[in-house]
């Protein structure tokens, strides 16, 4: 299994552990793609997943730079165009998941934009 669909899987679960429902995965436009598509009691959440073995180049949240972000914003509202969405309050967060000594870290940083 490849690292980051791993860490994808874990970020699933971390998610369904605190109540949100999971209403899609890798999804792609010309724009860009969203690891998750989820819903947080009534707000529809577009998450981004970083994994890293090793901090030596940054923070698996450093990788979000402003570009990223843009390319989620608008995949996200493609997305939200797709399913007729329109009036949809919607958020960006990210989840990092770092890795030592065989335990992942995860960080849930919402609302990134």
């Amino acid at each position: 299994m490849l690292f980051g669909y791993w860490g994808e899987e874990v970020a699933v679960k971390y998610l369904k552990n605190r109540g949100y429902e999971i209403l899609g995965r890798n999804f792609r436009c010309r724009a860009g793609e969203i690891d998750i598509i989820a819903r947080d009691g009534s707000v529809q959440v577009f998450i981004e997943v970083k994994s890293r073995k090793r901090v030596d180049y940054g923070l698996p949240c450093e990788a979000i730079n402003y570009t990223k972000k843009q390319h989620i914003l608008k995949t996200a509202a493609y997305y939200n165009m797709l399913h007729h969405s329109f009036n949809q309050e919607i958020r960006i967060d990210s989840i990092e998941i770092l890795v030592k000594g065989g335990q992942a870290y995860i960080r849930h940083l919402k609302n990134i934009l």
